[in-house]
């Protein structure tokens, strides 16, 4: 990570917020990987092991906090004033 403004996001272990890394967007923890681009790969029809060929820095453990952390963000819209 590069700053000290690394912190978790919310209470989950492998998914972290800094505003210096990767524009704020969240992030898995000790890597340079948004969760939305593990998201999009698994969208396209990779699994695990294509993703940990493709990015050997994904720590396998963060797999199902990436799910979480989508099926919080989404359910946040649910919740959220802006909500159509």
């Amino acid at each position: 990570m590069s700053s000290g403004n690394v912190r978790a996001y919310k209470d989950y272990k492998w998914i972290v917020q800094d505003p210096e890394l990767i524009g704020g967007h969240l992030a898995i923890l000790g890597t340079r990987l948004p969760v939305s681009l593990i998201l999009e790969c698994m969208a396209s029809g990779f699994d695990l092991d294509e993703i940990l060929k493709q990015y050997p820095t994904f720590p396998r453990e963060a797999l199902s906090e990436v799910f979480k952390v989508a099926a919080d963000v989404t359910d946040s819209f649910a919740t959220s004033p802006d909500a159509a």
